[in-house]
């Protein structure tokens, strides 16, 4: 075999480019016809939302490397200043082609429907009457006009505040005058107007009609919109930190205020001014995004939410896992057998009722939870808080550190300490994303004697019940002597002094989860070069890992098929002769986010199933505490690759990774029907679903 360096940068595809590409496949489906209304609105809003964070963190971040002066290269070879200008040159059309659609397609169709944003100049005299008193009892008093001259100098707004500039001119001395009007976010973006169907007149039009109510004396000239985003990453010095929450708290208030690395304006808007706010803000001309309509579109999820079924995807209903039905309880169910739940195909009860049960139950003795992130009205607070008032003793390590969600933390690390829980707030340096559940319950054994098990849930997404309505994730239910004894040697290390070098069964980052991932991928090149069954399948958020990108090349040379389903991020290029001849990359976005991370060695024939936490990424790897388990039952090793069939074989949301960095949608074979793997999960989820009710009637 030649010798091929696995380290060239022709080899990689650049992160930032790929993270791109995927934000890409979020719009492709508010492109699709076939995709619901409201739900291709509902993408809109999230390719919106997506980006403003890739600005805020990684495009951010970008700017930062190159105001430091930095010169080291990207894995993939490029330098700071060729990233900046690939992204520009990436994202400029694609922000013009989200806007197009929403303008030309979406909107259009939704107005067909009823669904209509009214501009204040098509407003009836009732109507401007209901608009008027709204301005009056509502908008007027939390607006503020703020002038800038001499004297006002331009102010520092907020991160994705999004406000109008005004030229407005003195009545009496015939001055013109500058200042700028911030569109509130505490209010809804779209004001509903009366009457049968469901207008609207947008809070921004509103304002622009009734605006010279604010600037007595003066007529307002012209009136422009424009948007900042800034550097919303938050570095603690946690080492120097006497208080890491207070810490954290008071980074999050800073969070708003960080330099200015975006400004999106209203085509519209003069060149001028434009050029004005660009040098104020310290830009350079590619971070200016003309936009030929509406800013922040992330708003248009109120819309995108409307209770229109017929303009939705159908609902659905999530069961409990069948084991569940079988037996007498939650503790009784796992004591038989592993449960494997897979949301939102199962219900997110089926996790909560293992946390429910432990905090009622009188045998329970301990409840130990990670939390990362939770949600805004969490019933496993509320269940953890109750567990503490009924003397459990109770831990909860709340990860502070979890971007964008340090606010809700923060309330509930709070909330937690007051009930009684011994709080504990993770690592310096390290984020806790281990998704783990720890229920100790004092129990009796065959021959009456006392016995202490330990109940454990292992997860792939967070103890939250709205996202796993949304998202797609694993968990184990299992009372395995050897995971629950490695998952109480987890929150040792958690929450005391312990240095865990090896564990029974799990793959534990930072300590051991690289080296088992890298030396199970070299297993699979040994049984191939040995005739043994050899494979991988693997599924995963991101794949970015040089490290591992090069240990799939080298296990790919040794003849072994590697079938990566990849939803977002991924470096790795497939399809390179002599290189990655027998890797294939799938990405499948659809009505739920993929969110579950498995991955399927053959491992000579023996199938060994891992599910967990972590991407294949430097900082899961690297710089957070991950938990990757084992899946032993036969028959859930068989439910898991059945699931893995079924969204490689996805012909209508899958699209394939090629050597040129360019994802086509997959192509189906003569003869072939269409699977839409999220579709045909939710018919054999109903169709179970239905066979145990007609099994409960008998």
């Amino acid at each position: 075999m030649a010798d091929i360096d696995l380290s060239d940068p022709a080899l990689y595809f650049n992160r930032e480019l790929a993270w791109l590409a995927f934000n890409e496949r979020v719009l492709d489906e508010a492109l699709d016809p076939e995709v619901p209304l409201l739900e291709r609105l509902k993408f809109l809003a999230i390719f919106s939302s997506n980006l403003d964070e890739f600005v805020m963190i990684r495009y951010a971040g970008l700017k930062e490397q190159q105001a430091a002066g930095v010169e080291r290269r990207s894995f993939d070879g490029m330098t700071v200043e060729e990233q900046i200008e690939a992204v520009s040159r990436r994202l400029h059309p694609l922000v013009l082609l989200h806007r197009q659609v929403l303008r030309d397609q979406v909107l259009p169709a939704l107005a067909e429907h009823g669904i209509r944003i009214v501009p204040m100049r098509d407003l009836s005299v009732g109507e401007h009457e209901v608009v008027d008193r709204f301005f009056e009892h509502e908008l007027y008093p939390v607006l503020t006009p703020l002038a800038v001259d001499a004297s006002h100098p331009f102010p520092r707004l907020p991160n994705l505040s999004f406000s109008l500039l005004l030229q407005v001119v003195d009545e009496h001395e015939g001055v013109e005058r500058t200042a700028i009007v911030q569109v509130p976010s505490v209010l809804p973006r779209f004001v509903r107007l009366p009457g049968p169907g469901h207008r609207f007149v947008i809070l921004e039009d509103v304002i622009r009609h009734k605006v010279e109510a604010l600037f007595s004396g003066h007529t307002v000239r012209s009136i422009h919109g424009f948007r900042i985003t800034r550097n919303a990453d938050i570095e603690i010095a946690e080492d120097e930190a006497d208080d890491l929450l207070q810490a954290i708290e008071d980074e999050v208030r800073r969070r708003r205020w960080g330099d200015a690395v975006r400004l999106e304006v209203i085509a519209d808007m003069p060149a001028l001014w434009r050029e004005h706010l660009r040098r104020t803000l310290h830009l350079d001309p590619h971070d200016v995004y003309e936009v030929p309509n509406h800013l922040n579109v992330t708003d248009f999820m109120e819309l995108a939410l409307l209770d229109l079924p017929e303009l939705r995807d159908p609902p659905f209903t999530n069961r409990l896992p069948t084991e569940y039905r079988e037996a007498g309880g939650v503790f009784d169910a796992i004591r038989r057998q592993d449960v494997l739940v897979h949301h939102p195909f199962h219900a997110f009860d089926a996790v909560l009722q293992l946390l429910e049960a432990a905090v009622d139950d009188p045998d329970v003795l301990a409840i130990k939870q990670t939390l990362y992130r939770v949600g805004r009205q969490s019933p496993v607070v509320a269940a953890l808080a109750r567990a503490a008032g009924n003397g459990k003793l109770v831990t909860a390590l709340v990860e502070l550190k979890a971007r964008f969600d340090e606010e809700n933390n923060i309330v509930w690390a709070r909330e937690l300490e007051r009930a009684g829980v011994h709080v504990v707030y993770g690592f310096a340096g390290l984020k806790t994303h281990c998704k783990t559940l720890l229920v100790v319950r004092r129990e009796r054994d065959a021959s009456g004697a006392s016995v202490i098990r330990r109940y454990v849930h292992l997860g792939t997404g967070n103890y939250n019940p709205s996202t796993a309505a949304l998202y797609t994730d694993f968990g184990l239910l299992t009372c395995d002597e050897d995971l629950g004894a490695d998952v109480s040697d987890l929150f040792n290390v958690l929450t005391g002094f312990s240095t865990q070098k090896s564990w029974r069964k799990l793959w534990a980052a930072p300590t051991t989860l690289r080296r088992e991932l890298l030396a199970a991928i070299a297993r699979e090149a040994a049984h191939a070069e040995a005739g043994r069954p050899a494979g991988i399948v693997a599924k995963m958020n991101s794949l970015v890992d040089p490290e591992v990108i090069r240990a799939l090349y080298s296990a790919s040379r040794a003849g072994v098929e590697i079938d990566l389903l990849v939803r977002g991020i991924c470096c790795l290029r497939p399809g390179v002769e002599g290189v990655s001849e027998t890797i294939r990359v799938r990405s499948v976005v659809g009505r739920f986010l993929e969110h579950s991370r498995v991955v399927w060695f053959r491992d000579g024939g023996r199938d060994l199933m891992m599910l967990g936490s972590a991407d294949w990424m430097q900082r899961n790897l690297n710089a957070r505490v991950e938990a990757v388990f084992p899946v032993d039952d036969p028959s859930l090793k068989r439910k898991l690759q059945q699931v893995l069939d079924i969204q490689w074989r996805d012909t209508v949301k899958g699209r394939e990774l090629h050597a040129d960095g360019i994802y086509r949608r997959v192509k189906r074979r003569p003869g072939q029907r269409k699977v839409d793997a999220q579709r045909r999960l939710l018919e054999l989820s109903a169709r179970r679903a239905a066979e145990g009710s007609r099994e409960a009637r008998r």
